[in-house]
């Protein structure tokens, strides 16, 4: 379970950055995960609970936004959403290799108190 590992480091960027700002308490963590990231979120929100207990974000509430992959069709000249990731523009059919966004796994923001 990879999770587990990218909790860690989530742990580890969200600790740092309330040391950093002299807070007591970390009550929210917010993550942007793409569609395509290989990032089961429900596994992400296990891995939170076992991770954060213990160190001053335990208890906080985690927030994961699912960012739907987006890519850039050459032929169209425009962007087109795809969940699978099959990368089959829906207007002309073309295969595109260009992802826009859709891979992203990060610590958006922090509430601390």
């Amino acid at each position: 379970m990879h999770e587990l590992s990218l909790m860690e480091a989530v742990r580890d960027q969200a600790l740092a950055a309330a040391r950093a700002e002299g807070a007591s308490l970390i009550t929210a963590i917010s993550l942007r995960i793409g569609s395509l990231a290989g990032v089961e979120p429900e596994a992400l929100r296990f891995a939170h609970t076992v991770v954060m207990a213990g160190t001053i974000a335990s208890g906080a509430e985690l927030r994961i936004e699912v960012v739907i992959a987006s890519f850039f069709c050459e032929s169209c000249q425009q962007g087109f959403d795809c969940e699978q990731g099959d990368c089959l523009c829906f207007r002309c059919g073309s295969f595109s290799r260009r992802l826009l966004q859709g891979r992203e796994l990060e610590l958006s923001s922090l509430e601390l108190s």
